[in-house]
């Protein structure tokens, strides 16, 4: 977490509170997909390492929102934390996406 001056901060509450809340909603999606449906398509392995990623993800970005909200958005993240998030969303959209597919196939 970085700190920032006021105008920053601004800058912050309307980029980073948003995409804070963005990650929490899609890692509750994966979470709630991996949790109540097979997808057989990934190996019981795959499926609990996905769902122990998004799970530990849920709790970083919980954390890095209370942080943010503590300290009434004078923190940042870097940017090297947001990256795996970013790339597990992108994972899990694509896991849904097949699973969509196989569910209603054409």
């Amino acid at each position: 977490m970085t700190n920032f001056p006021s105008p920053e901060r601004e800058l912050l509450k309307t980029v980073l509170e948003p995409l804070l809340e963005d990650f929490s909603y899609w890692f509750t999606n994966a979470q709630n997909l991996l949790e109540s449906e097979e997808l057989t398509f990934l190996s019981e392995q795959e499926h609990s390492q996905l769902l122990q990623r998004v799970k530990q993800s849920q709790q970083e970005v919980a954390t890095a929102k209370m942080l943010f909200h503590a300290t009434n958005g004078q923190v940042g993240i870097e940017a090297a934390m947001l990256m795996p998030w970013h790339q597990l969303v992108a994972e899990c959209w694509q896991v849904s996406s097949k699973w969509r597919s196989l569910k209603n196939p054409l």
